[in-house]
């Protein structure tokens, strides 16, 4: 993970640089935009007004786009969305200009990571996003962003993901081959996200909950991932606070996909649900299954709670009425931290013994 860090860090600066004034209000009669193949998304949403919804018909489309204005609809009709062979720099881009497929981007303190002033309420639906170099979708300082029916495949390190953003949506997009995380929230005190029926295969983790509080993943399916769901405090030196989720009626299986130790950190398999380093979470309902590590990995479970990779323990969470079945093992608790309850859960194997007779 210490890429994403860079990654942020790059971003911030640029956008710091780069970052247009939001357009002023709505026009009482906003005209229907339409984007058709060979014209640019860009150029709509940089002429649209707040509130304003833009449509994108069928196509590819080799470009980027950054919303910074409030009420924002994006919807694309069988729209493709790739990088661009020759990019221009933009207000998201980092190092690489073709980084972001899309961007919905606030204001931002860069010296304190304090947002100053999120964009709102900014809606992308309908696209399909692949082969960025960082994320197809990135909410960075936003609130109340949604983002439904998207599929982002094989961004190089997320597909869809928000930081330092509160309110966020995900609701029924597909995401796969992302090398870190198919779904992501981060470094959002404030999270209160929804994920709803999102489904994440064969990538690092399905959906990654980092240094974030608030919050509901639900209906989602996690397959052929390293981790299908991880709730994760600090890593690489970097502590944080994560917890406050609740994660019901998911379908958990075949997280089987082998990563190796790296800077990235260390080495994962088979794990359904993983609780590290968080607090008061709740996993009710969910149905885990057939998570096996087929190589070295640093634990594996059908739903495991354990410290994270900086030593903090995880408190008071909940792990209630789930179907754990041919796990290894079903349930697994380091045995740090304090209030972990495990109650009234059809499995058969964990670790400790006796996890599945609470």
């Amino acid at each position: 993970m210490a890429r994403l860090t860079r990654h942020l860090i790059l971003i911030l600066s640029l956008a710091a640089l780069a970052l247009a004034a939001t357009a002023g209000p709505a026009s009482a009669h906003l005209a229907k935009v339409v984007v058709r193949p060979g014209e640019s998304i860009q150029a709509a949403v940089d002429a649209a007004d707040p509130g304003q919804t833009i449509t994108v018909l069928a196509g590819t489309y080799r470009e980027n786009v950054v919303i910074t204005k409030d009420a924002i609809t994006l919807r694309g009709r069988g729209a493709h969305l790739e990088p661009p062979a020759a990019p221009a720099p933009n207000a998201c881009s980092g190092p690489d200009p073709a980084a972001v497929g899309i961007c919905v981007l606030g204001q931002i303190n860069f010296d304190t990571g304090e947002v100053l002033r999120p964009v709102e309420d900014v809606t992308i639906s309908g696209f399909r996003l692949r082969d960025f170099p960082d994320a197809g979708i990135l909410a960075l300082g936003a609130k109340d962003a949604t983002f439904a029916h998207n599929v982002a495949l094989d961004d190089d390190e997320y597909g869809i993901t928000a930081f330092v953003s509160s309110g966020t949506r995900m609701l029924f997009n597909r995401a796969s081959g992302a090398e870190e995380a198919g779904f992501y929230i981060g470094d959002s005190p404030q999270a209160d996200a929804t994920l709803v029926g999102n489904i994440a295969t064969d990538s690092r983790f399905g959906i990654l909950w980092r240094n974030a509080e608030g919050g509901s993943a639900v209906h989602n399916l996690a397959r052929g991932n390293c981790v299908g769901i991880m709730v994760l405090s600090g890593i690489e030196g970097l502590p944080g606070s994560a917890g406050g989720l609740s994660m019901r009626a998911n379908v958990i299986r075949a997280n089987t996909r082998p990563c190796e130790a790296s800077e990235e950190g260390p080495a994962l398999s088979g794990v359904g649900i993983a609780i590290a380093g968080a607090h008061d979470n709740r996993v009710t309902g969910n149905l885990i299954t057939g998570n096996v590590p087929p190589g070295p990995t640093a634990f594996s479970g059908g739903v495991a709670v354990v410290r994270d990779f900086l030593g903090a323990v995880p408190n008071n969470n909940l792990i209630k009425g789930n179907v754990v079945l041919r796990n290894q093992p079903d349930l697994f608790w380091d045995g740090t931290g304090s209030g972990n309850r495990f109650r009234h859960n059809r499995c058969r194997t964990s670790d400790p013994a006796g996890l599945c007779g609470h």
